[in-house]
């Protein structure tokens, strides 16, 4: 029997007058990376959006939770955006930033001692260095951001992470080593993955599954040796290749 973290049941999004997703149905194979690749504009982000709820959705989304609930419950679910929008010169560093969501006092009334360790934690699974503590945020490059993000996103123990783009703003050196650490997270943690990516030599390195969006429905679901493939590719996308 196949362990599935969520299934997705006629899932449907409307943004105004535009339908965006249309019936979308799939299963998220618990413990495994999923890649979600589609055409610019198929609605890969949005339908990340909709499974945080953070829009209004028609059908069902399903968890089966490995937690102690008595129901499925969405809760332990990372998430890192595709942008963060961070005004310049915004005096906040990444002590601050992590304190953010961890403290119920304002940060400016101080920030607890007990807290340095469990930063020094978090930073240190994403491999992050313990300096970056008082590095202002407004000057992490595109990699330590998304490392910041991330450390964030698996605070405490999610069982699914939902990254979008997450190697979008890091240098070309660097990607490779970023989703070899989603690839080291995913092993240690057992987090279930689905991230969009619109780099495919990464997908067939890194994913155990990939799902093809395609006109606001799911068109192909497989392993990315099945998937991936140019012929199939054009069969799902026609010429519109670049993936995005």
């Amino acid at each position: 029997m196949i362990n599935n973290l969520l299934t997705l049941k006629n899932v449907a999004v409307k943004l105004g007058h535009l339908e965006v997703l249309k019936d979308v149905n799939a299963s998220l194979l618990k413990g495994k990376i999923t890649s979600l690749i589609g055409l610019n504009g198929s609605g890969k982000s949005t339908l990340l959006r909709a499974i945080v709820r953070e829009i209004s959705f028609a059908g069902e989304l399903h968890f089966y939770c490995g937690h102690a609930h008595k129901t499925p419950d969405p809760r332990h679910v990372g998430y890192v955006p595709q942008k963060l929008r961070l005004e310049a010169g915004l005096p906040l560093t990444v002590r601050d930033f992590l304190a953010l969501p961890m403290q119920d006092a304002p940060i400016f009334m101080g920030i607890k001692k007990s807290l340095e360790s469990k930063m020094l934690a978090m930073l240190a699974k994403v491999g992050s260095s313990p300096n970056m503590l008082d590095k202002p945020v407004d000057k992490l490059s595109g990699g330590e951001l998304q490392r910041l993000l991330l450390a964030l996103a698996m605070e405490p123990n999610p069982e699914l992470l939902l990254l979008d783009e997450p190697a979008a703003g890091i240098d070309f050196q660097d990607q490779d080593k970023f989703y070899a650490l989603l690839k080291e997270l995913n092993k240690k943690t057992g987090v279930t993955i689905l991230l969009v990516s619109h780099d495919l030599g990464l997908v067939q390195d890194y994913a155990d599954q990939v799902w093809c969006l395609h006109k606001g429905v799911i068109a192909g679901i497989g392993a990315p040796s099945e998937v991936l493939g140019k012929e199939n590719l054009q069969k799902l996308f026609g010429s519109g290749l670049k993936i995005g």
